[in-house]
């Protein structure tokens, strides 16, 4: 457990990224053996806003993505659904029988090998909103990459499949499953799906001038990402894969949820042996298809284990979470039963900048903890 002198010490490296302006305000919370033992909240809720507290909402890209997907281990511990059953088994609509696209699976859409990592309906924000629109574009979408041959990171496509899976299978939109068999049963009273008011302002910060463009990440210009999600219209869409509203404190429960083989404070998301699978490794590779860095893949996470991801300076292989455009980021860690959740408004380059600024509050925590 953490002493006061402990708390000290990581609150001095959680000020110091805001003193320094590498974000208008954060949150940082740490579940530690089921207790919640951090829970800071500093800054400002955007350039000209309130103080920020530990029960602001704000926007949580990426780091939506393990949500949805636990949606579907459920669905899958239920006997409902199999791995490696192909998507047309559960949406027959989705692919021609026959065709390359009716082979994707299950697993090869949680594990970001379904081949259909982007397409133009990514540039269509004003069809977002509409689910419709969304399972119409993803029945006319064709493979950019064979299935299962190459590790590419779907950033928009991978909620719209799980979303729709989800609704096939459960009778649920994924908005309505989350809040009822996640969120709620977790205590996560302040994520949501769907549904945003009061939620921190995004910045959006120019590259930093002195360090080299490694040519990676999405490549999407900080401002204009922070302009696009400040849109109720954007905000208040079901993206499953882009746009959760939560907290750290809400987020750092899942993890530790997770990391505690899927019960916490008497509430059980997953059977052990679900999360097990759920963490198995399915794919790495040097360098992603859509991302261009090195990646490592389990079903609805990201694992660690490489020096190009956020799981610290010296990331172990055993943690796990996700990443949220530039801003957030959430793991974590079966041996330490540890949940961590870092929430900021502000997006920086993603593939050193904001990681940089996770690894050093990871590699904080860690130093405490050890």
């Amino acid at each position: 457990m953490l002493s006061d002198t402990d708390r000290e010490r990581l609150r001095a490296v959680f000020d110091r990224q805001l003193d320094v302006g590498l974000h208008h305000g954060a949150q940082l919370a740490l579940v530690v053996d089921g207790d919640l033992v951090v829970d800071f909240a500093g800054g400002q809720t955007g350039p000209d806003g309130e103080p920020t507290e530990s029960d602001q909402q704000h926007v949580l890209f990426s780091c939506t993505k393990p949500y949805a997907g636990v949606a579907v281990h459920q669905l899958a511990e239920a006997g409902d659904l199999d791995y490696d059953d192909p998507l047309v088994a559960h949406w027959p609509e989705f692919a021609d029988e026959g065709s390359e696209k009716a082979e994707i699976t299950v697993r090869q859409v949680l594990s970001h090998q379904a081949g259909i990592p982007f397409g133009e309906f990514d540039d269509r924000p004003g069809e977002w909103g509409d689910w419709d629109a969304v399972v119409a574009a993803m029945e006319e979408i064709e493979p950019v990459f064979p299935p299962g041959e190459q590790s590419a990171y779907h950033a928009l496509n991978y909620g719209w499949l799980v979303g729709e899976l989800v609704r096939r299978v459960s009778g649920q939109p994924i908005e309505a499953y989350v809040a009822e068999h996640v969120f709620d049963p977790l205590g996560m009273d302040d994520t949501t799906l769907g549904a945003a008011d009061d939620v921190a302002t995004l910045a959006g910060f120019a590259e930093f001038d002195r360090c080299r463009d490694p040519g990676e990440g999405l490549g999407d210009p900080a401002e204009e990402s922070a302009a696009a999600f400040n849109e109720p219209a954007i905000r208040n869409a079901v993206i499953p894969a882009a746009a959760g509203i939560g907290t750290a404190r809400d987020m750092a429960r899942f993890y530790a949820c997770i990391a505690n083989g899927g019960e916490l404070d008497g509430t059980r998301l997953l059977e052990e042996s679900t999360v097990e699978a759920a963490l198995e490794l399915q794919a790495e590779t040097e360098s992603d298809g859509t991302l261009s860095r090195p990646a490592r893949y389990a079903m609805g996470f990201w694992k660690g284990g490489h020096a190009a991801d956020m799981f610290g300076t010296l990331s172990p292989d055993r943690v796990f979470g996700h990443a949220g455009l530039g801003s957030v980021f959430g793991w974590g860690d079966p041996e330490e039963k540890v949940g961590f959740a870092y929430v900021t408004n502000g997006i920086r380059e993603e593939s050193y900048e904001h990681a940089a600024r996770v690894n050093a509050v990871t590699d904080a925590v860690r130093s405490l903890l050890d």
